[in-house]
């Protein structure tokens, strides 16, 4: 039987794709500035992309600017992420700094889910899971190709994996060089949300990629990540337009 994943006060994996914004300033008063701009376009979840923070090994700091963010942003749901260089982001990490940075955050219990890498140490990969579990924050186990499309069994393996590894959510994001890469991540999220017991988020990037960040209520896509002002991704789409798309696709 297929989870829903309860975040706040939405559902993942029931519905339409609920809209993700990415914040990514790179001080206290930038991502405070975005988060109020973003708030009242009302997405259903933001993104904190502590990446982008140019303090973020500041655990104390951290903790500080992540309570004020819960509480400039209100019922909406928080999903934090250190996305490091190796998978599209903008900071260069080790294990033990990766791991730290994503302990750090649920030490300071601001947050309702943990963007988690899944190819690193794979061990410390299960235990920070447990650890998010054990504090009822919900985990979104993440990979991210920038240069190629997988096939379609790697895609569904690559879910399938993170699901066994203990992801409350699994999440694929390719890079198409053609129409047929495009399909072959279409078709692998319609496998892979008809096989799998917990939602999955996947997208595939840049303008090629677009119809996938739109289509996610027919393929099987829980979320997809929308902009307001400066994009986290190649090929997210404005959050106005990203409603009126979402809307036009409905199924109910």
């Amino acid at each position: 039987m297929k989870a829903f994943i309860k975040l706040r006060g939405i559902e993942l994996g029931k519905g339409r794709p609920k809209i993700a914004v990415p914040i990514v300033g790179k001080n206290a008063k930038d991502i405070l500035e975005m988060t109020a701009k973003v708030k009242k376009i009302k997405p259903d979840i933001i993104e904190w992309r502590i990446d982008f923070f140019d303090r973020v090994m500041d655990m104390q700091l951290l903790k500080t600017l992540g309570q004020q963010l819960r509480i400039a942003i209100g019922d909406l749901a928080l999903l934090t992420t250190f996305r490091t260089k190796s998978e599209g982001g903008e900071k260069i990490a080790s294990d033990e700094e990766y791991f730290e940075i994503c302990r750090n955050i649920l030490e300071a219990g601001f947050t309702d889910a943990l963007d988690i890498e899944r190819y690193r140490d794979v061990k410390n990969v299960k235990e920070i899971t447990r650890e998010a579990h054990d504090k009822g924050i919900v985990t979104i186990m993440s990979n991210h190709n920038f240069s190629e499309t997988p096939t379609v069994a790697e895609i569904v393996k690559k879910l399938t994996n993170m699901v066994d590894d203990g992801a409350d959510v699994a999440k694929m994001a390719v890079m198409p060089n053609s129409v047929e890469d495009v399909l072959t991540l279409l078709n692998a999220t319609n496998i892979a949300n008809q096989s799998l017991s917990q939602p999955i988020i996947t997208m595939s990037m840049g303008n090629l990629g677009k119809i996938s960040r739109i289509s996610g209520e027919i393929f099987g896509s829980c979320v997809t990540f929308a902009t307001v002002g400066a994009a986290s991704a190649p090929g997210q789409i404005a959050l106005e337009n990203m409603k009126l798309s979402l809307e036009d696709l409905k199924l109910d």
